[in-house]
């Protein structure tokens, strides 16, 4: 995803003309960041060092001026960003390419440095970078050109301390003659994976090297090489508002003389074959942590000095429980969930969480007591919704799952484990619930797997 990413634009050459050839012409400037190591993410991003080296070595090769980064912290990002604005030349082509973790917060794409410190939805908007905010400050600058390659689309341990799955990253809004192109579609995450380069950079940097196209029948050639070889569970999103005939690549020149040659074909979108049905296969849940794991994870071990030596410290033990259960230790998280209950009795949040840690270790009736509290405080907490959902089907309630599910939904349309609890609720009740289902795995390939860690599955009897 990411090498080609660059690759892009890097190789922008104009076909036409006038303004085209004006901006051939002018400067290429390129930013390459390529965040691999978060703190707070139990694995590094393997794939994101090697894509972004490739899109950086492309872009220069293409003839861009690139700033190479990696593990970039909030400060350091800032002054990348800044130095990147800063060599815009008026007319220039402006190419940013992203790699690691982005998040959705009011209607936003935010792109976050590894030291991002991410509880509570606002912090999203203070430790991240606005995408539209970037965009808008290239185009500020005086790029004739504005282009974003972003593959942030993975689900993260951020958004799910505060949301029950990733929600991906949302629309960009895009100035005149700009390219945005994200590696899945919006409010979809990719299936998690530790490859050492990426499918998505592959497909792109081999459309973006054909002659005689134009860049946006790369993207769209890009776009089907993924959608094919995933079987549609990836699909790249592109958004695309140039006025500008360009191509990644150089024209393919005849010998003087020659009669002109028809344009190479384009790469033929790909049949897809209607699914076939297939038998009922369980996936298998991700294996609880071992202790040693915990004990080694800087999060938990900061939280943990906190707690130490202040044992009055509400918040820092409601985060480690997050922590906790998002890790499925869920034992670990119990104690913790009850230490804060026991000091604000009425916390819906810390509530709805131990619901959710008593629905997965198959404590049902208590956690439907806690959140039936819940939602006694706050009716419209989407996340103790979507809880309850889950704790009642486990218990075989499925008209009352259907009706928790659906609520939750039309407070937060685009949340997969509601959407997939309710199709696996309408199906287990003799209705069909494909649509859901498939929707919610759209949206997080890795749904059926965290379900199967609660006891729950696609498979009826």
């Amino acid at each position: 995803m990411r090498a080609a990413f660059m690759l892009l634009l890097a190789g922008l050459v104009v076909l036409s003309g006038g303004t085209a050839g004006r901006a051939a012409d002018a400067a290429k400037i390129a930013l390459v960041i390529g965040n691999a190591r978060y703190p707070d993410n139990e694995f590094v991003l393997s794939d994101v060092a090697n894509d972004a080296q490739d899109v950086a070595e492309e872009l220069k090769r293409a003839g861009f001026v690139v700033d190479s980064q990696s593990n970039v912290t909030g400060d350091a990002m800032r002054r990348a960003l800044d130095c990147f604005y800063a060599r815009i030349e008026r007319g220039a082509v402006a190419l940013i390419f992203f790699d690691g973790f982005g998040i959705q917060s009011n209607r936003q794409t935010y792109l976050l440095p590894v030291d991002a410190q991410v509880w509570t939805e606002p912090d999203v908007s203070r430790d991240g970078f606005s995408l539209d905010t970037i965009l808008a400050e290239m185009n500020t600058r005086g790029a004739a050109i504005k282009i974003a390659l972003i593959d942030a689309s993975r689900r993260n341990p951020f958004e799910r301390r505060f949301r029950r799955y990733s929600a991906g990253l949302a629309p960009a809004i895009v100035p005149n003659n700009s390219l945005v192109l994200y590696s899945a579609a919006l409010g979809a995450v990719t299936a998690s994976g530790k490859t050492d380069r990426s499918l998505f950079v592959a497909e792109l940097l081999r459309e973006m090297r054909a002659p005689n196209i134009s860049a946006e029948q790369a993207l769209t050639n890009t776009k089907n090489g993924v959608v094919a070889a995933t079987k549609r569970e990836q699909v790249p999103w592109l958004s695309s508002s140039l006025t500008t005939e360009f191509s990644f690549a150089s024209p393919v020149t005849r010998p003087p003389g020659d009669k002109a040659a028809d344009p190479l074909p384009t790469k033929p979108e790909p049949q897809v074959q209607e699914p076939q049905k297939q038998v009922c296969e369980a996936p298998q849940a991700e294996p609880a942590p071992i202790a040693d794991e915990l004990a080694r994870d800087p999060v938990v071990a900061d939280l943990s000095r906190k707690v130490a030596a202040n044992t009055n410290d509400v918040a820092s033990r409601y985060k480690r429980g997050q922590v906790y259960a998002i890790k499925r230790a869920y034992a670990l998280a119990m104690l913790d969930f009850d230490a804060v209950i026991r000091r604000a009795p009425r916390d819906a949040e810390a509530l709805n969480n131990r619901c959710w840690t008593r629905a997965a270790t198959g404590d049902l009736q208590g956690a439907l007591a806690d959140c039936n509290l819940a939602l006694q405080i706050n009716p419209g907490l989407s996340d103790a919704l979507d809880s309850r959902g889950l704790v009642n089907l486990r218990l075989g309630r499925t008209a009352e799952a259907i009706k928790d599910y659906t609520d939750a939904i039309q407070r937060n349309p685009r949340s997969s484990s509601s959407l997939f609890g309710r199709g696996i609720a309408t199906r287990k009740s003799g209705g069909d619930g494909a649509t859901d289902i498939a929707l919610a795995k759209s949206m997080n390939p890795d749904i059926a797997k965290e379900f199967a860690g609660y006891g729950v599955t696609e498979c009826v009897p």
